[in-house]
């Protein structure tokens, strides 16, 4: 298959590629340094022309409220209505698990409002929702950080290697679209101070974790199914304790 990826420089775009590629298909990245952009529309056409499957994993380059709903709306707008132009069969697009959850959230919102764009749309498609990346835990911690201490709430999270996302969205997009949203978790909910401490356990971080009940996620409060995924999700293998050991100096 001809297989194109929107946000196909970033974290999993890259692994995303090389997994198709390997499978035998024919992987274009696209991005704004390829000279696509999917919030102008500029590049889509020429980009999507004879492709069968387009992956989206494009993501905001800011969480303020009114620039991430404006980039999710006119970035999903823009493709869906190239994609629907170039006939193709399969939008996959990766969303985040309990974003329905998390209303405080701007940033969620605007996911909300992706994921509501791409059902009414004209493309068949599939959405994939994963929770968060281990990538992601030291920007939660630095958002929570005061002086030497993060103040963490213990709701759990169930976060994943991007490794494994990547790995998933590519077993998605060889198959025929789901007209629906799956889940994709990683193998251990834990809280998210556990975690955090785990994080500076390993990399001998001396700053001190606080539980505090009152601390925000970004913001956010959480609850103790906020971000954690539902029956019937799909459960990767890497653990947070096998990822920080593959190379720590690189995360």
């Amino acid at each position: 298959m001809n297989i194109v990826i929107l946000g196909g420089s970033g974290l999993i775009g890259k692994q995303l590629a090389v997994r198709l590629q390997q499978a035998g298909h024919t992987v274009t990245p696209a991005s704004p340094s390829t000279g696509v952009d999917a919030v102008t529309g500029e590049g889509l056409d020429k980009v999507l022309a004879g492709a069968d499957v387009v992956v989206d994993v494009t993501n905001s380059p800011s969480f303020e409220d009114e620039a991430v709903m404006h980039f999710f709306r006119a970035s999903t707008q823009n493709l869906l209505a190239a994609s629907a132009r170039a006939g193709l069969g399969h939008y996959v697009a990766l969303s985040v698990v309990g974003s329905e959850r998390v209303p405080d959230s701007g940033y969620f919102r605007a996911k909300i409002a992706q994921e509501a764009l791409i059902k009414a749309g004209p493309v068949p498609y599939t959405i994939v929702r994963a929770t968060q990346f281990f990538e992601f835990l030291p920007a939660i911690a630095h958002a929570n950080t005061e002086g030497r201490t993060v103040r963490l709430p213990s709701a759990p999270l169930q976060p994943m290697a991007s490794a494994d996302v990547a790995a998933e969205l590519a077993s998605v997009a060889q198959r025929a679209p789901l007209n629906g949203t799956c889940e994709v978790a990683g193998p251990k909910a834990m809280a998210l101070d556990a975690l955090i401490r785990q994080l500076f356990e390993a990399r001998r971080d001396e700053r001190e974790v606080v539980s505090d009940p009152a601390a925000r996620y970004f913001g956010s409060t959480l609850d103790a199914n906020s971000l954690v995924p539902g029956h019937g999700a799909t459960i990767v293998p890497t653990s947070l304790a096998q990822w920080l050991a593959s190379a720590p100096a690189a995360h």
